[in-house]
C-alpha cells in the first residue's frame, strides 16, 4: 500500500511538472498582481511632501549623510547643496539634484542615494474614538488606520466613510465593511454619523 501511494504522488507531481512548463512554452501570461488605488503598487512612483522624513546617503561623505525632513515649504535644506525642491518630485530626482550641485566644485563624482525614513502622516476625524493625526505605515488599510483611532463610535456610518488624497480636491465615498481598502500618506479620513 505504501509503494502504490508513493507512485500516485509521483505521477501527480509529474503531471503537474508538465503542465507548468507547457505552460511556459506557450508564453501563458503569469497572474497579474492586484494593484489597489493606493498601497505599495502606488508607492513605487511615491512623491515626497512636507512631512516626509528621508535619508540621504552621500557615499564616502559621512558629514553630510543623515535623515532630512521635507520643510513645509516642500524643500529639503542639504549642506553643500542648499534647498533642495522635494514637494512633488520622487526620491531619484532628489538624489540626481544633489548629485549636480555637489559636483559644482564640492565632490568629484558624488555618488548619491536615498530613502524613505518616516512617511508623512494620515489624518482620521468624525465617529471614531481618538481623531487625529497618525504616523502612516506600508501596507496600511483603512480597518487598520480605524483601528488605530479607537474604532468607531456608535454612531458612526461605516458604509459611508469618506476618503481624500493629499492633493486632491474632492472625497470619494469608500464602505469600510466591504473589504481592505488601501491607503497612502497624508490621506484624509472622515468616518460620517450615520442617521437612525
Amino acid at each position: 500500500m505504501p509503494r502504490m501511494r508513493k507512485c500516485i504522488i509521483q505521477a501527480t507531481l509529474a503531471i503537474l511538472a508538465s503542465t507548468v512548463c507547457a505552460q511556459a512554452a506557450i508564453g501563458a501570461p503569469a497572474p497579474a498582481a492586484e494593484k489597489s488605488a493606493g498601497g505599495p503598487a502606488a508607492l513605487d512612483d511615491y512623491k515626497l511632501s512636507s512631512g516626509d522624513r528621508i535619508r540621504i546617503i552621500v557615499y564616502g561623505e559621512d558629514g553630510i549623510t543623515g535623515e532630512y525632513s521635507v520643510t513645509d515649504e516642500g524643500v529639503i535644506d542639504f549642506p553643500l547643496a542648499g534647498k533642495v525642491p522635494a514637494s512633488g518630485h520622487p526620491l531619484k530626482d532628489i538624489t540626481t539634484t544633489i548629485e549636480q550641485r555637489l559636483a559644482r566644485g564640492y565632490i568629484k563624482d558624488p555618488r548619491v542615494n536615498a530613502e524613505i525614513v518616516d512617511y508623512r502622516p494620515f489624518y482620521i476625524f468624525g465617529e471614531v474614538q481618538k481623531p487625529g493625526k497618525y504616523p502612516f505605515a506600508i501596507d496600511l488599510t483603512l480597518q487598520q488606520a480605524i483601528a488605530a483611532a479607537g474604532g468607531f463610535t456608535y454612531r458612526a456610518n461605516l458604509k459611508k466613510v469618506f476618503l481624500r488624497h493629499q492633493g486632491e480636491t474632492t472625497e470619494s465615498i469608500v464602505n469600510a465593511k466591504a473589504g481592505p481598502v488601501a491607503l497612502m500618506p497624508g490621506d484624509t479620513i472622515r468616518i460620517s454619523e450615520r442617521f437612525f
